[in-house]
């Protein structure tokens, strides 16, 4: 599938959406699936957004569910239904939509089975946990006409509009690089041995159609994201959003090739994901470049997670000065002639959800979207993985000329009711 297919079939998916039966009313029935820390707070902030109901409450942890229900009771908000089985949620005739919020190797599976049930899907980031699994993704969205919004929220943020619009509007000259980073102190989880699944657990359903390997506190909770069964590392964890602004910025898709390296050089303990990353993507005469390092103590350019877009004639930063949102302007002499610190970070990214599940438009990160950047955080774990320069090909969307690397393309999944038809 070449650029002009792949907007092309984007367009097409709108305008089908656009057909589709609004709901009844304007209130969004929403199913919460998975309501550990990072779902938990996506339900405080849909829970009390006007128009909306929540009506399941979906974890294989049965200390999460309590957890979320203790926040709506404190949001005086009624008690859903509860379940450790998304099925459940799926076949709901009082759910208009679902929220992923679980470990990555859900995040596909959750969003195609949702949308193949006829429900819209916010998904957590990244959008996938492989290169293939985001384009069943849009097939998924597409075939049954379904609003699918990845939770990269900078998209609708107003000051990183606003920022974007400065990158894009000519006033920085010719824009040829920006650099994402993820600059910070992340925990040694130690090592820990393999223990018996905790009371209260699902591990069955938590695994899902993931390989099956014993249970370990070391992989659970949150430190799923350093286990390649699990998670994408802090690539696919805080580069998701990072990598997702450069590139937007850039105004570019798919990269031509990535290299550069990545690693653990710092951490002994039981993460299997890179610690260290410095990996450049190339887009003709454009690039983009990420760099990790999540041993260090101090930020770089004043900020722990940033983007820098440099342009001919200055140069913009997008991120969190002092856990304020905004945007710094220098011009061609590196001197500082604009601080927006709006610090809006909001709820704007969830209405836009509800407003695209309401009108049918797509929505500000759209499935597309997500696919393209969450494929950059593939593609640099790849790197580092194999420690080879890769070519990448656009239209098959896989690695040239390198069987190895292909491997990663993909998962290896075991037979269970949720594995993808075509992964």
């Amino acid at each position: 599938m070449n650029r002009r297919t792949f907007f092309g079939t984007a367009a097409s998916g709108l305008a089908a959406a656009q057909a589709q039966t609004l709901p009844a009313s304007d209130t969004v029935s929403l199913g919460m699936i998975g309501v550990g820390g990072r779902g938990r707070s996506l339900l405080r902030t849909f829970a009390v957004l006007p128009g909306v109901r929540i009506s399941y409450l979906c974890d294989a942890d049965q200390a999460s569910l309590e957890r979320a229900a203790r926040v709506l009771e404190e949001a005086g908000k009624p008690m859903p239904a509860t379940a450790s089985d998304m099925r459940r949620v799926l076949d709901s005739q009082d759910v208009d939509a679902v929220v992923v919020a679980t470990p990555d190797h859900w995040h596909a599976p959750a969003t195609i089975l949702a949308c193949d049930a006829g429900k819209d899907v916010y998904v957590e980031k990244p959008a996938s946990h492989n290169i293939r699994e985001g384009r069943l993704m849009i097939d998924a969205a597409r075939r049954n006409s379904r609003i699918v919004q990845v939770g990269t929220q900078s998209r609708s943020r107003p000051s990183s509009r606003k920022a974007i619009d400065i990158a894009r509007s000519g006033d920085l000259g010719d824009i040829l690089m920006a650099k994402a980073w993820n600059i910070q102190l992340r925990d040694n989880i130690g090592h820990k041995p393999n223990t018996p699944v905790p009371p209260g657990v699902d591990y069955e359903t938590w695994l899902g159609p993931a390989p099956w390997i014993p249970f370990n506190e070391n992989r659970f909770h949150y430190k799923w994201h350093w286990h390649w069964h699990f998670g994408t590392g802090d690539a696919g964890n805080d580069g998701a959003h990072q990598i997702d602004i450069a590139r937007w910025a850039l105004g570019v898709d798919w990269p031509e090739s990535a290299s550069g390296m990545g690693g653990k050089v710092f951490f002994d303990d039981d993460q299997q994901t890179p610690d260290t990353m410095n990996v450049t993507f190339r887009y003709g005469r454009k690039a983009l470049i990420w760099e990790m390092r999540i041993w260090t103590p101090y930020p770089m350019e004043g900020q722990d997670n940033g983007v820098a877009v440099y342009g001919t004639e200055g140069s913009v930063h997008i991120g969190r000065w002092d856990r304020r949102w905004g945007y710094k302007l220098y011009d061609n002499k590196g001197k500082l002639v604009e601080h927006n610190d709006a610090n809006d970070e909001s709820d704007h990214h969830m209405r836009n959800f509800l407003d695209c599940v309401r009108t049918r438009r797509l929505p500000e990160a759209d499935i597309s979207i997500g696919h393209i950047s969450a494929i950059h955080c593939h593609l640099a774990n790849i790197v580092a993985r194999t420690g080879r320069t890769l070519a990448f090909d656009q239209g098959t969307e896989t690695i040239v000329g390198d069987p190895h690397a292909n491997l990663f393309v993909k998962r290896r999944y075991r037979t269970h009711w949720a594995t993808p038809a075509g992964a």
